[in-house]
């Protein structure tokens, strides 16, 4: 029998949490060099070396600021080719892989990786940063800065 005026447990919830960002964060890691297998590619067949992502965000509300994509010294575009790549949604014991265009795919990654490595990272005073994409390096590097508001309270008496 069951006391229909007990307070939830609030350890299971907790375990039950931690166990399923514990699999998201798994899942999410788990599909990294398959995004990179579907991006790369189709970037060094366009000529691109890098591309640096900026975004910034705060007060809840957070953007992709600017994309600058290079071809050797050279501004270039991304190339209108679609690619397969792969997201993991909370909750989830699959990924959900889908169709996107370069632009898109990369766009997708960059709020993939953020939600992974600092989730809420457009809160309260928020981030700024930018994600480095080098092709031929095959790799993707986030240089990540976090706002926070500081307060020193004294009080004197005399």
């Amino acid at each position: 029998m069951t006391d229909e005026n007990s307070a939830p447990d609030p350890t299971g919830f907790l375990r039950d949490y931690d166990e399923k960002q514990r699999a998201y964060k798994a899942l999410s890691e788990s599909i990294h060099a398959a995004n990179k297998d579907a991006l790369f590619p189709a970037l060094a067949a366009a000529g691109i070396t890098s591309i640096l992502v900026r975004f910034d965000g705060s007060g809840d509300s957070g953007q992709i600021e600017e994309v600058d994509v290079l071809a050797g010294d050279k501004p270039a575009s991304l190339p209108a080719e679609q690619v397969v790549i792969q997201r993991a949604d909370w909750g989830a014991t699959e990924p959900e892989r889908f169709e996107s265009s370069v632009s898109d795919a990369v766009e997708t990654l960059v709020y993939a990786f953020l939600e992974e490595t600092h989730g809420g990272w457009e809160n309260n005073e928020g981030a700024y940063g930018e994600f480095t994409f080098n092709v031929a390096e095959r790799t993707i590097t986030l240089d990540y800065n976090e706002r926070y508001e500081d307060s020193h309270y004294t009080q004197h008496n005399f």
